[in-house]
């Protein structure tokens, strides 16, 4: 694809290319498909990252008990698009009173299978109306698009008597219209209401009226926000059978290969019916593989796979060189049928699921296809084991010191005179002062903040030897495969005295916020979008739009519990679930990291409460452990895995007994995080309840206030004996503050990541293929 073309097509999409961040752990693809893959700075992500959160002053101010219902009127009027003059004229004529009338059509019982997979949310026709008012806002897009609602309802009556031959013929003569060049706008009712009709015969799954509209607001490049358990995979049935219309193919881009196989053979009957062919892009698959999967109508697969077959068909091209001259991947334009063939054909529509971790959490990490090793590898290795061995010697202030905004270690006049001091090796003789100073400060950093079981595991790898694997803070899952850039990753596996994996160069980069700008059409689906509305906007120029639930949420907050330290904390929320567990309602305790899942454990056995303690540690029956942590009497202490990807259902006597109960240990730095775990709960107009604890000594606290304002608070909750609850708005304004530092971070390095791709390009390089390490 060239820069030419990109640029023309992102300026008819209202997005520019070259808006991409870098920074963050780079992620680097297995040795496979021929080349050579750094296994030294970087990494593969098979996992969602949960990192800092955008500024909370945005559009929807934060409401707490209205941020995490899971359902019913969204709190706040996402942004919207300025209306144009008739639309707003067509506005003014809207009674109150006027709302979508339900749909009252029965359910399936002759076409549907018998023995259907549906969860049973979806087996039953939802009632909920569809209001142009949302949330106590006008949405002025509800208007068209309740008109839009109409239409394709008009349609299903029709529909159903019809044979499934006859659905796909209709499938089909649309098809034909799109690719003769009739807009997709156009078609969008008759291919929804397809859609619909096939997942009411195919799965028992008939899309309810608030999916729907999900549905169209995707088609027109938002973000829609919708609620856990509200049927966002179904949902995705809609944009990407519309786009896959016009032969250009639609991705979905997923956090993890598991989901991307998961969805995709879960709706595979729904695009059968309508004779939309799926392909299913997974790590270990070879070119061949890949290739084929890309042909088909719609594929799914994982936002770093689909940036290294970018960056290896990018590769591929220059060696034929026909980088300039050819889109990248088209697969025409002649390329001939012996040899090697890019395996994209071109980046037409992607919706992105979990849209808040992929394009802003994961937004700054570079995928990085590496080159060939340093030829000073033994002199790199001993450098990083002799800085480790001597980092415990130095202390804080007399030999280095401590940014407190940037984080940043440096050494003093006493610290550099140190390093000058110290018996060295030969090798590491060799080395340039500069660099021992840059080692030393790098391997006092990991001694002091990298712990064991909170921020990584020591686990054997493939190869039988022990590895490094980075627990994300945000997920609580392993991130395999994955590296801490900048000399990080080898200090700590210095510290751990195991191999060193030597950073090499890099043949080719693009971080995920670039490789998502490049698409002409792209949406996204999450549960928590809200309080990232400004940076989504403003970056990828897809607003966030609050999707209503289907049924009233029926989600109790609790009053906020503060207690001056950890220890005081974690009796109270023992104390509490032991009071629940006695009524048999299931309670799910959420923890930042291993470590402190594994000491509520401990406590909760010695009281003798049975639970189960999912964190990356016990990661192999992670969907097992939360599709069951809803049964009666089931305690449940899990790190921010249980926050995506698994619902919790209940029994009627869970119901009956109020639902489920959350309890949230700690803030994290994104308010979104946070909203996940709460979400749990509460799901599908389920009742539910949660309450947060924090103590004086909590983490947010020091990022948000400053290192010395939380010292003084941790002094101070060290002599109280009760709670102090009158502290938790401090906590809310910390965790907001937090929030605001790491936006501006990213637009930092947005801006610069932008400056240097626009230099390289006025020199003639590739910005990708080019990039300096």
């Amino acid at each position: 694809m060239t820069d030419q073309d990109t640029g023309r097509n992102d300026a008819r999409s209202g997005r520019h290319p070259d808006a991409i961040d870098a920074a963050d752990p780079p992620i680097v693809p297995p040795a496979n498909h021929g080349e050579t893959a750094n296994h030294g700075e970087t990494i593969v992500q098979p996992r969602a990252a949960e990192q800092p959160d955008a500024d909370t002053a945005v559009d929807h101010p934060r409401n707490a008990d209205a941020d995490t219902t899971a359902g019913g009127p969204p709190a706040a009027t996402p942004p919207a698009d300025p209306t144009p003059a008739s639309e707003a004229t067509e506005r003014k004529t809207v009674k109150p009173a006027e709302i979508i009338p339900a749909d009252t059509s029965p359910n399936p019982t002759g076409g549907a299978p018998a023995a259907t997979i549906a969860p049973e949310r979806f087996q039953t026709v939802g009632t909920k109306s569809m209001s142009i008012f949302s949330g106590g806002g006008f949405h002025p897009k509800m208007v068209r698009w309740k008109r839009m609602l109409a239409e394709i309802g008009e349609l299903e009556p029709t529909l159903k008597p019809e044979s499934d031959s006859d659905l796909r013929k209709r499938s089909l003569a649309l098809r034909y219209r799109a690719m003769a060049g009739e807009k997709l706008a156009k078609l969008l009712p008759e291919a929804y209401a397809l859609v619909r009709e096939a997942g009411r015969r195919a799965l028992g799954m008939r899309h309810y009226d608030v999916q729907m509209i999900g549905g169209i607001s995707l088609f027109e490049s938002h973000i829609a926000e919708m609620q856990t358990g509200e049927g966002k995979t179904l949902t995705a049935t809609l944009p990407l059978y519309l786009h896959s219309l016009v032969g250009k193919g639609a991705h979905l881009a997923t956090v993890n290969d598991y989901l991307a196989k998961r969805d995709a053979e879960w709706m595979t009957p729904i695009y059968t019916m309508l004779g939309v062919s799926v392909g299913i892009i997974q790590t270990p698959d070879d070119q061949g593989s890949r290739r084929k999967s890309y042909g088909s109508a719609v594929t799914y697969g994982t936002a770093k796979e689909f940036g290294f077959d970018f960056l290896r068909d990018r590769l591929l091209l220059r060696a034929q060189n026909r980088i300039q001259t050819e889109m990248l991947g088209d697969g025409g334009g002649g390329f001939s049928d012996s040899g090697d063939k890019p395996v994209m054909r071109g980046m037409h529509f992607c919706l992105v699921d979990e849209a808040d971790s992929i394009l802003i959490d994961e937004a700054r990490t570079p995928l990085i296809i590496g080159s060939i090793e340093d030829t000073v590898r033994d002199q790199i290795v001993e450098t990083y084991r002799w800085a480790s061995e001597h980092a415990p010697e130095y202390e804080l202030d007399e030999h280095f010191t401590i940014d407190d905004d940037t984080k940043q270690y440096e050494l003093t006049a006493r610290g550099r005179q140190k390093v000058r001091a110290l018996p060295k090796s030969n090798l590491v003789r060799t080395m340039g002062l500069v660099d021992l100073y840059e080692y030393t400060e790098r391997a006092v950093k990991v001694f002091r903040e990298f712990l064991l079981d909170r921020q990584y595991v020591v686990r054997p790898g493939d190869k039988g030897v022990d590895e490094i694997v980075i627990v994300d803070e945000f997920t609580g899952r392993l991130a395999e495969g994955r590296k801490w850039r900048d000399g990080i990753h080898q200090a700590i596996e210095a510290k751990e005295n195991l191999e060193i994996s030597v950073p090499t160069g890099q043949a080719a980069r693009i971080t995920v916020q670039d490789l998502f700008l490049r698409y002409n059409h792209l949406a996204g689906m999450t549960g928590t979008a809200a309080t990232s509305a400004r940076e989504l906007r403003r970056i990828y120029r897809t607003p966030v739009l609050r999707v209503p639930t289907n049924r009233p949420p029926q989600r109790k907050r609790l009053p906020d519990r503060v207690f001056g330290s950890i220890d005081a904390k974690f009796q109270a929320i023992v104390n509490e679930v032991k009071t629940i567990h006695e009524t048999g309602r299931p309670v799910l305790i959420g923890t930042r990291s291993i470590d402190k899942s594994e000491i509520l454990s401990r406590m909760l056995q010695a009281i003798g409460i049975e639970h189960q303690v999912l964190n990356a540690n016990n990661v192999a029956m992670e969907a097992e452990i939360v599709a069951d942590a809803g049964q009666y009497g089931r305690v449940t202490v899990a790190t921010n895995m249980a926050g995506r990807g698994t619902d919790i259902k209940l029994s009627d006597e869970i119901v009956d007994l109020g639902g489920m109960h959350v309890i949230c240990t700690e803030l994290h730095d994104a308010a979104r995080i946070d909203r996940q775990l709460i979400g749990r709960c509460g799901r599908q107009g389920d009742p539910g309840s949660y309450r947060q604890y924090l103590s004086l000594d909590d983490d947010i606290l020091k990022g948000g206030l400053g290192p010395d304002k939380a010292e003084k608070l941790k002094a101070r909750g060290e002599n109280l004996t009760g709670s102090v609850d009158s502290y938790a708005k401090l906590f809310g304004r910390a965790q907001r503050k937090v929030e605001k530092k790491h936006f501006r971070d990213r637009m930092v390095l947005l801006h610069h990541e932008k400056e240097r791709k626009k230099m390289q390009r006025e020199i003639g390089q590739d910005p990708y293929l080019d990039t300096p390490d």
